[in-house]
């Protein structure tokens, strides 16, 4: 990996991120649901990343849906494999650099808050092997028109551990527990603190998080 690629990489996808939440709150793009979500910020990176190819040895790839293979189980797919949503490489002849996207879009008419909620912890999770595989930036990207997510006065005590609201903190090591009767899901326990920190336009909500 060389520094340069890696700082070219992240701000490929810092104004590619900045093009999708502007064009998606003001109506220049349509994303009704997840796959859409994908699409349009793919299809950003794409033409933004191709911008940045200044010499005929300069390349950018974009990969939807790739395998990774991990050292560990996945808490995700309770395997050693991940299917990344976005996976970008920038390189020439000599060097290069990855970057993994994990991508959620959660809509106001899916009533699967808490589920989502924990899910946001798992993908983060996932994220922190792929740089332990060597991918050299990772984020995690959700749009939402509910404001649950960013800005609820309080969660139930059985899932107040998922918790991204705007200004919150995640700090290392910390066990997020599902306390229901029959838990979502298993325990996770990420490894970098965290904080949480939303864009808010129009009636859309947006959360960026570098792993």
């Amino acid at each position: 990996m060389n520094k340069d690629h890696r700082l070219l990489l992240e701000e490929i996808i810092d104004t590619s991120y900045n093009l999708l939440i502007r064009k998606l709150a003001h109506g220049g793009l349509k994303a009704r649901n997840e796959s859409a979500f994908q699409l349009e910020f793919g299809h950003i990176l794409k033409t933004i990343g191709q911008l940045y190819e200044f010499r005929i040895e300069d390349k950018f790839n974009l990969e939807f849906e790739t395998y990774l293979t991990l050292n560990q189980k996945s808490i995700k797919s309770r395997s050693f494999k991940a299917r990344v949503d976005l996976l970008l490489t920038y390189q020439d002849d000599l060097h290069s650099a990855q970057a993994a996207i994990e991508l959620k879009f959660f809509k106001k008419e899916n009533h699967r808050k808490p589920n989502n909620r924990y899910d946001v912890f798992k993908d983060i999770s996932n994220l922190e092997m792929y740089k332990k595989q060597g991918i050299d930036l990772c984020y995690f990207i959700l749009a939402t028109d509910h404001a649950h997510y960013c800005s609820q006065e309080k969660y139930s005590p059985d899932t107040a551990d998922f918790d991204f609201r705007d200004q919150s903190h995640y700090s290392k090591g910390k066990v997020l527990q599902y306390k229901t009767q029959k838990p979502y899901g298993d325990d996770i326990i990420l490894e970098q603190d965290y904080s949480f920190h939303w864009d808010k336009i129009i009636d859309l909500n947006f959360l960026k998080i570098k792993v």
